[in-house]
């Protein structure tokens, strides 16, 4: 397989072209033929006139590429080696929705040739590939497993908004369903991975090493949160103490913070999900879960608390959200856990508007039903900086004090202000 794709013989599709998978299809392109197929036509229209649905790359990044973009499932026929990178959400219960997985794998199943090959790149539960995956490839295609074609887990790594750890310079880990196919498809992705590729003991194995690089940072977040609300207890800045903690050479370089986003604030239960399969359950993933899940009204709390301290009645009060998106420059709204605040503080009864420079107002409302401002309207007697982008960062504390109130509060959930502003009322985490 690996050498007939080398030689162009063969093509590759992926399938599903969001923050995952148009990057690994537009490299995979500059070396091989590639189908990118995506279900939704309006962003498969896009990507023809070399326009990133999800903002994430530019024009030149389609350049001296060998891509098709379709949603026709015609179109894979030609295909040999497949890579599936959808997302895999959770329900409003947080347990696993692998709907859009599956629907993928049906997808791949309908056009499946004998001595083709399927790579999941979306992130699951140990044993997800082999025991939900194949069997409904098997299904949908009359094939078995093995015999008639092959399978692998090759787990993504991008991360949204970072310029610096690209695809191509992240190490890869791969894996497959014998030892024939775990070669194939490592030697396959070393076409465009220039940091080299891990070969993985096995399917499960790299399932389980991807799981555990969110859920790790999930619980170390979680830490931080909890030592936050600590120390706001005792009057103390969290940075502060982490800024001291952080001169020994092996403190974990952490912060407080909301965690949302497709992967660190829902990959965790995926992991439970399956634990409690095996009756276990998860005490310390659990916990570190309820604890960032908790954060959104944790904030809005203290935000309200201040306010009433400072004699501002909640139903008078207007409030200026600035970023809605998950996580800074990136216009990806997935799991944004500023939400919570913004529902919290809208419980308590205030007057809220929200901004955001890289968010779909249009998006925001459809998945939220919460209208972005298009102009603000001070004065504010509170700013919340929920997000750090770089238009934000850049604002000075004259800034800030001609939108606001005189008797008005500050809140930097970032830190990104700290010991920048004299003369705010500020608090942060």
């Amino acid at each position: 397989m690996y050498s007939e794709i080398k030689e162009k013989k063969n093509k590759l599709a992926v399938i599903g072209l969001g923050y995952v998978g148009l990057p690994i299809a537009l490299e995979f392109a500059k070396k091989v033929p590639v189908i990118g197929f995506d279900i939704k036509d309006e962003r498969v229209k896009l990507m023809q006139q070399q326009i990133d649905p999800s903002n994430e790359l530019v024009k030149e990044d389609f350049n001296n590429t060998d891509i098709i973009f379709t949603s026709h499932i015609e179109d894979l026929k030609e295909a040999r080696f497949f890579i599936v990178a959808v997302p895999t959400p959770i329900d409003d219960y947080k347990k696993p929705d692998l709907r859009p997985l599956l629907s993928a794998t049906k997808f791949v199943g309908q056009v499946l040739k004998k001595g083709d090959y399927v790579v999941y790149e979306s992130t699951v539960y140990p044993g997800c590939t082999e025991e939900d995956c194949v069997p409904l490839l098997e299904e949908t295609s009359g094939l078995t497993c093995v015999r008639d074609f092959k399978v692998g887990f090759s787990p993504e790594r991008i991360n949204p908004g970072d310029k610096l750890h690209t695809l191509t310079k992240i190490t890869k880990i791969t894996s497959g369903i014998d030892a024939e196919s775990a070669e194939e498809i490592a030697k396959t992705y070393e076409l465009i991975i220039t940091a080299g590729v891990f070969r993985a003991a096995s399917i499960k194995v790299a399932e389980a090493a991807k799981i555990i690089e969110n859920s790790q940072r999930d619980i170390n977040i979680a830490f931080m949160n909890e030592l936050s609300m600590i120390f706001n207890q005792m009057n103390i800045n969290t940075y502060e103490v982490l800024e001291a903690a952080g001169t020994k050479w092996n403190f974990l370089n952490f912060f407080p913070g909301l965690v949302g986003g497709h992967c660190i604030g829902v990959d965790p239960y995926y992991l439970t999900y399956k634990a409690a399969k095996f009756g276990h359950h998860a005490q310390i993933i659990n916990s570190g879960r309820a604890i960032n899940d908790g954060m959104g009204e944790h904030i809005a709390k203290e935000i309200v608390q201040k306010l009433i301290f400072m004699n501002k009645t909640p139903k008078q009060v207007k409030v200026l959200i600035m970023g809605v998106t998950f996580k800074e420059n990136v216009s990806d709204i997935r799991n944004s856990k500023v939400v919570d605040v913004i529902k919290e503080l809208q419980d308590y009864g205030l007057n809220i508007d929200v901004v955001d420079p890289y968010a779909s107002a249009d998006e925001v409302h459809e998945e939220y039903g919460i209208k972005l401002t298009k102009r603000i309207n001070p004065p504010y007697d509170a700013v919340v900086v929920a997000v750090s982008h770089k238009q934000y960062t850049n604002l000075d504390e004259d800034y800030f004090k001609a939108i606001m109130d005189n008797n008005s509060l500050f809140v930097d959930l970032k830190g990104v202000y700290r010991n920048k502003f004299k003369n705010l009322n500020y608090w942060s985490l």
